[in-house]
């Protein structure tokens, strides 16, 4: 696990800017450093050491010739046997290095059809000698990043786009249309990021650049296409034996391997499978409502592991805040991010690589949002336009539960349904902004995804949805950056293509049942894990910041941010004076939308006003 940066040369001075840049991400690694610079192109490097931890398997690599060189972050997990192909081809390798196998990879078969052949998590880019044509890829979802910025003349690429404040020919703007989009999803949801001219290569795609001129495109697609020959007990066995491959896929490592560890199945299910000997867990406060830290302990004892635990204190939460908007590189409203930054901190102190079980929901159907269109079932047989009417009859209560009810009926799927998280509507964004923006209107954003599974039930298109843009923006986002922020590899074995591959054979009615989420993925974890581990309802990484934004300390300070100058130049400040008020007073629960506001501001701070961190 590494980080990498890299630039098409126009600057005199290539070596001393790209080793800048590099040690702005040393976090990424610090095991090793190590660049590339020709007439043109810079190419930098920091490595956190897993596989063949020799000075062989250092970056940049060239191939034999030395006219292909490659940085590469992530794990290829079948690296082995393609070695064995590309050996009996004639390649030569110098070191066991999975980077060694995209090289060589890359000569042999060619950028797509290599591709084809990996089972892993990835980002890279290749430098091509011998007709100066760079390319690179992001892995089948999104799990390593790579970002790239179009200024002028110059591309440049990195593993995180704080590295990119270190070329003299990177302007600092503020994206305003993302800052809109953002209010709705708390999190940047396309490829444009919080920086004008800076973009996110998406997840399964790659690019090719040659001549000034980028081409992206996708290369792996998601198909849900349910097989209904199959018993219930024939998807349990498939689920059982296809995850334990992953698990073992996932540990190969040259370093030890821990597992984090929740109330919940998803990371039970890794820890007893992977077998590790440590894991790790943390909580807030005593309330079982966000502490987790005792059903993690009993969990650890029954499977006979170490677990690790801290209670995060709010002192501790609040003074980090802004150095987890740092890492982020883009604001995130999402407060679970602050409790995996903990988890990451403790875990690093032990071991260089964790599992941890992201992706669980999104591919077997976890949460419990998608019982939705199965409840809204009986009264959407009632005709639209009436149901519009009883919306617009009810839009200026309270939004309780009939009411909300009545709300979403009012609305289709795709109108409703933009993902895990839904902020702010247009309308309320609009009025909050002082600014005018271009951004487009959710379903804009979320159309060509539900387009693309139009022949799927209500549920599965809800899944697919957050395949592509929840879990990418949002859950893999959090679990690089606050990983990588401690120099500790993260590895998700539910999200590997042969477990994709088997979900998405099953059908609906086998993931989520009228009582029930994961429903055959409980039942194959039942075998590894308690009944009451295995069916647990899912509690997520709960983080008591409604309870917070009640007490005077915390109200006090959200509310400086709210009234500060940034705010003033962005936003209509008396409306979030407003928003603070009325949860403070029980009114109404809106400390999601004031996190989402106050998290941007807060990393505003950080990137256009250098605030210590």
């Amino acid at each position: 696990m590494c980080g990498f940066v890299g630039f098409t040369n126009h600057i005199d001075n290539a070596e001393s800017v790209v080793g800048l840049m590099s040690d702005r991400i040393a976090h990424r690694g610090p095991d090793q450093a190590g660049q590339f610079v020709d007439d043109a192109v810079a190419m930098g490097f920091r490595r956190l050491s897993i596989i063949d931890l020799s000075e062989a398997g250092s970056q940049p690599m060239t191939n034999e010739d030395g006219t292909v060189v490659i940085t590469f972050n992530g794990e290829i997990y079948n690296h082995a046997a393609l070695r064995e192909q590309l050996a009996a081809a004639g390649h030569r390798f110098k070191s066991r290095a999975d980077t060694e196998v995209l090289v060589h990879g890359y000569e042999e078969w060619g950028l797509k059809a290599l591709l084809s052949k990996l089972r892993g998590m990835f980002a890279f880019v290749i430098y091509d000698k011998r007709d100066g044509t760079i390319c690179g890829a992001r892995d089948f979802f999104g799990i390593k990043p790579l970002y790239y910025g179009l200024f002028g003349k110059t591309l440049m690429w990195g593993s995180e786009i704080k590295s990119f404040l270190d070329h003299p020919e990177f302007v600092r703007e503020l994206n305003t249309d993302t800052l809109e989009t953002y209010l709705t999803f708390q999190y940047s949801p396309t490829s444009e990021t919080f920086f004008r001219n800076v973009y996110k290569l998406p997840a399964a795609h790659c690019f090719t650049y040659r001549e000034g001129k980028m081409n992206v495109e996708r290369y792996w697609e998601i198909k849900f296409t349910p097989d209904d020959e199959p018993t219930l007990e024939n998807w349990v066995n498939d689920i059982s034996d296809t995850f334990e491959d992953s698990v073992a896929a996932h540990k190969i490592a040259d370093v030890e391997v821990g597992s984090f560890l929740s109330s919940g199945v998803d990371s039970s299910y890794v820890a007893a499978v992977a077998n590790v000997d440590k894991t790790f867990t943390v909580g807030f406060g005593e309330d079982i409502k966000y502490n987790e830290i005792g059903y993690a302990k009993e969990f650890s004892k029954y499977i006979g592991r170490e677990n690790t635990s801290k209670v995060i204190s709010p002192e501790d939460f609040w003074g980090t805040f802004a150095r987890i908007q740092y890492h982020m590189d883009e604001p995130l409203a999402d407060p679970a991010a602050a409790a995996l930054w903990f988890v990451c901190g403790i875990a690093s102190e032990k071991v260089k690589v964790v599992l941890s079980g992201e992706g669980a929901d999104e591919i077997f159907g976890g949460y419990e949002i998608y019982h939705n269109p199965d409840d809204m079932a009986a009264y959407e047989h009632i005709p639209l336009p009436l149901r519009r009417a009883a919306g617009r009859a009810v839009e200026g209560l309270p939004h309780k539960h009939g009411v909300n009810f009545i709300l979403r009926g009012s609305k289709t799927l795709r109108e409703r349904f933009i993902g895990n998280a839904y902020m702010f509507t247009p309308e309320e964004r609009k009025a909050l902004l002082k600014i005018k923006t271009n951004a487009p209107d959710p379903t804009a954003i979320t159309k060509p995804f539900y387009d693309k599974c139009t022949k799927n039930d209500p549920a599965t298109q809800m899944q697919y949805l957050d395949l592509h843009l929840w879990m990418t923006g949002d859950i893999l986002l959090k679990a690089d950056k606050m990983s990588m922020a401690h120099s500790l590899e993260l590895r998700v074995p539910f999200l590997d293509r042969k477990v994709m591959a088997l979900a998405e054979r099953i059908p609906k009615r086998f993931r989520i049942t009228k009582t029930a989420t994961k429903y055959a993925m409980r039942l194959a974890a039942r075998r590894a894990c308690p009944p009451q581990t295995a069916d647990k309802k899912k509690l997520g990484f709960p983080v008591p910041t409604r309870v917070w934004l009640k007490e005077d300390k915390y109200y006090g300070i959200v509310k400086e941010r709210f009234l500060s100058a940034d705010s003033e130049r962005f936003f209509h400040t008396e409306q979030l004076v407003k928003l603070l008020d009325e949860h403070r007073e029980g009114k109404y629960d809106h400390s999601r939308k004031i996190w989402t506001v106050y998290t941007f501001l807060v990393w505003y701070d950080v990137f256009f006003n250098n605030a210590k961190i």
